[in-house]
Order: C-alpha cells, then sequence, then structure tokens
C-alpha cells in the first residue's frame, strides 16, 4: 500500500475552527498525512515550515495567502489544492497555474444559502415585510402604512434575475415554488437552452428592469460588470420594485443607488454594497425602503462544513483517480468571481 500523501490545512484560526470539527478531521486524517500539526495560518509558520516541502496537498480557506512563486518555491512537490470556500481568486496565481496544480473550490456548496437567502428575500419583498417593518417604527399604532408600499403578494409577480450563474439558476429555480411565477434572466453568456430548462425566460436588461417586480442580481465582479446597476437602470425599475443584492457591491452604483432610494420610489435589500461596509453617513442606513444585512447571505457557521464535506469528496475522488466535481481552470476565472 503506497503511503498517503502529505497535505496541510492553510486558513485562519476561526475558519478552521468553524470547518474542520472532530468528525471531518478524522476522515480527513484517514485520507492524508497530517503530520504533527494539521493547520496553520501562514506558511512562514515555524512548526510548518519543515514540512512544506514535503506537502502534496492543502486544503484552504478563508486566510490563505497568495500562492506565488516564493511560496510555491517551498512546495515543490504541491500537486492540488482544495479550497473550502468559494472564489479562488484571492490566492490563485499565474505560477501555480503554469505548474500544473489543480484546485477545486467549494463554490457550489456556497451557492446554497445565498439562493435560499435569496428566495426568502424575494418572497419578504413580495410581501413588503422588511420594508413594512421599517415603516412600523415610524407609524406605530396607526397601520394605514400599509397600503403605501405598492401591491403586496407573491402570485402572478415577475421576478428578474440578473446573472445565470451557480446562484443565479438555483434561484431561479427556486422562484417556481410561486403560483403563476414569470421568471426573467439576464445573462449575455448564458445558454438560453438552460435558462428555460430552469424555468426562465432569457431577455435583455432594459427588459428585466422594466418588467421586474423583483430585481436580484447574481454577475460576478469583473471590470466589464462594475456599476452594470446604475443611474439609468435604477430608474427602468418599476414604481415599488425591489432590487436585491447578495453578489458584489461594485454591481451597483452606490451613488446612484442613495440617489434613487432617497425618492422612496424603489426599495433595495442588500447584503453587499460598495464600500463593505458602508461609510456611517450613507442615507442607506436611515431610509426605510432599504434594508441593509452585514454580508450574512453565503455560508456562515455549520454552513461552512458543506464546503469541508465537498472538498473531501474531491479530495476521495483525486486519490482514487476518479473525475471531480468542482475542479476550477484558469479560464473559468475570466466569467466567474
Amino acid at each position: 500500500m503506497s503511503p498517503k500523501p502529505k497535505a496541510l490545512l492553510v486558513m485562519n484560526r476561526g475558519t478552521f475552527a468553524d470547518q474542520f470539527d472532530s468528525t471531518r478531521l478524522d476522515r480527513l486524517a484517514g485520507l492524508v498525512d497530517l503530520g504533527g500539526q494539521p493547520w496553520t495560518d501562514s506558511l512562514e509558520d515555524p512548526a510548518v515550515a519543515g514540512r512544506l516541502a514535503d506537502v502534496e496537498i492543502l486544503l484552504t480557506s478563508w486566510g490563505v495567502p497568495r500562492l506565488d512563486a516564493a511560496a510555491l518555491e517551498r512546495m515543490p512537490n504541491l500537486r492540488a489544492v482544495f479550497h473550502c470556500a468559494g472564489t479562488v481568486r484571492s490566492f490563485v496565481t499565474p505560477e501555480l497555474w503554469d505548474r500544473g496544480i489543480l484546485v477545486t473550490n467549494g463554490a457550489d456548496a456556497n451557492a446554497i444559502p445565498v439562493a435560499e437567502f435569496t428566495f426568502a428575500s424575494i418572497v419578504l419583498a413580495g410581501k413588503k415585510a422588511q420594508v413594512l417593518a421599517n415603516d412600523a417604527r415610524t407609524w406605530r399604532e396607526d397601520w394605514s402604512y400599509t397600503t403605501a408600499r405598492g401591491e403586496v403578494g407573491n402570485i402572478g409577480r415577475v421576478i428578474g434575475v440578473v446573472g445565470f450563474s451557480r446562484i443565479g439558476r438555483r434561484v431561479v429555480r427556486l422562484v417556481q415554488q410561486l403560483q403563476d411565477v414569470t421568471c426573467l434572466v439576464h445573462d449575455p453568456h448564458a445558454d438560453p437552452a438552460a435558462v428555460a430548462a430552469a424555468g426562465g425566460r432569457p431577455v435583455g436588461l432594459a427588459e428585466l428592469l422594466a418588467a421586474s417586480d423583483v430585481v436580484s442580481i447574481h454577475a460576478p465582479a469583473l471590470p466589464e460588470t462594475r456599476h452594470m446597476i446604475g443611474a439609468a437602470e435604477l430608474r427602468a425599475m418599476k414604481d415599488h420594485a425591489t432590487l436585491i443584492n447578495t453578489a458584489r457591491g461594485s454591481l451597483v452604483d452606490t451613488r446612484a443607488l442613495e440617489a434613487e432610494c432617497a425618492t422612496g420610489r424603489i426599495h433595495a435589500l442588500l447584503d453587499v454594497t460598495e464600500p463593505e461596509p458602508l461609510p456611517k453617513d450613507s442615507v442607506l442606513y436611515d431610509l426605510p425602503n432599504v434594508v441593509l444585512t452585514p454580508h450574512i447571505a453565503g455560508s456562515l457557521g455549520t454552513e461552512t462544513r458543506r464546503m469541508s464535506d465537498a472538498a473531501l469528496n474531491d479530495l476521495e475522488r483525486y486519490l482514487t483517480g476518479e473525475q471531480l466535481v468542482a475542479q476550477v481552470v484558469s479560464e473559468d476565472l475570466s466569467l466567474s468571481a
């Protein structure tokens, strides 16, 4: 029997504690050789310095440093990186790709809680629930405010999904639970047949904005998508429509959003902003038609272990020569976050 490959977990301390409980550490130890110290938050840690030359596999997550030429020279036997979180943009480098090192990520697993959060937000937006909850603090015992935020209900709604990403396609499928729903999808890179199979209808951005009761953003943060929702796009939205952003704050022009929301004409549910967090003097904090959450849609706490499990599943496939489920190649990063 061949010896187990040597492996190291590289992530910040809190993430390690959340993602690798005793059950997952035991499973990992059954697959690889973790040495005397299985985890570090720095490749400069003296406790692991002597092991780096023999490491073949890294399991990474939030807090992993960039794997640049200097780091890779210290790990000449590195063959694979199993990332137990979403995007790998923060640490992959051209040098890593040039060495042919295999990379996976947990983006599919991370898409689940974001899609769940988004669907819940869409349902609440149909009821105007969060915005009316803000209004209640002002109006209190006078319930006449309940008719001021537009028609309430989740039957016959038009839901616009911007970006048919891992998360976007899950959202398209989830909204099919709503009665008589129409789901419009804008993504110039999406296969129209795949959009239709999920229950959506491909349309241009202008048509989506003008028709949708709720607009949910799921596009990647790329140079060409920066501020894709600006002043003109916000003005194109229907009166009393809701903008939901659980993707990246840079997709929306914050100044334009502040100005449009200040009119009270549209609503916004924002889990991400630009900058993040918003400066304390942003008007968005004070507007009752705006709901801000502190970037909580993605995997948190116990949910992060789903990404660990996905990485361990692919690690098992790697060790047995099976096809991987979540492999990332450099070309993927041109169209994904």
